[in-house]
C-alpha cells in the first residue's frame, strides 16, 4: 500500500470535519448577528445610543462578527485547498483592532503597565498592517 492511498481517508475526513466546523461558525455568525440586532434596537428604545460605553459594546459585538466571518472563511478557503494567510492576517488586524478599541487604561494598576500594553498593541498592529501589505505584495502559491 502506497503511503498516499493510506492517508488520503484521513484527509477526507479532515475536510469534512473542517467543513462541518464552518456550517457551526454560520450558525453563530447568525445568532450573533440576531444579538447584535437585538442590541441595537434595545439602545435606541432605551436612549443609550449616545452613551460611548454602549456604543463601544455594540462595536465589539461588530468585530466578533467579523472575526467570525474571518475564521469562516479560512476554514472553506483550507476545506478547498487554497491559501488561508492573508485570510489569517486580516483576521488577526480585527482581533487586535477590538482590543484596542475596548482598551481601557483605568483597568490596570499602574500607568506603566497600561501604557506597556498599549505600545504592544500599537506594535502588534503595525507589524500585522506590515505583513498584510507585504502580503498583498508578495504571490505566495503555498
Amino acid at each position: 500500500m502506497d503511503i498516499r492511498e493510506a492517508t488520503d481517508p484521513s484527509a477526507t475526513a479532515m475536510q469534512w470535519l473542517v467543513l462541518g466546523a464552518a456550517y457551526f461558525l454560520l450558525g453563530l455568525f447568525v445568532i450573533g448577528l440576531f444579538d447584535m440586532l437585538l442590541s441595537l434596537y434595545d439602545l435606541f428604545v432605551t436612549g443609550r445610543f449616545t452613551d460611548p460605553v454602549a456604543v463601544v459594546e455594540l462595536l465589539d459585538t461588530v468585530l466578533l462578527l467579523l472575526i467570525i466571518v474571518e475564521v469562516h472563511r479560512t476554514l472553506i478557503a483550507y476545506a478547498r485547498e487554497e491559501p488561508v494567510l492573508r485570510i489569517v492576517v486580516s483576521a488577526a488586524i480585527i482581533a487586535v483592532s477590538r482590543e484596542i478599541i475596548s482598551f481601557r487604561a483605568a483597568d490596570y494598576d499602574m500607568g506603566d503597565q497600561a501604557l506597556f500594553v498599549a505600545l504592544a498593541f500599537a506594535v502588534l498592529i503595525l507589524v500585522l498592517i506590515v505583513g498584510y501589505y507585504l502580503l498583498d505584495r508578495v504571490d505566495i502559491t503555498t
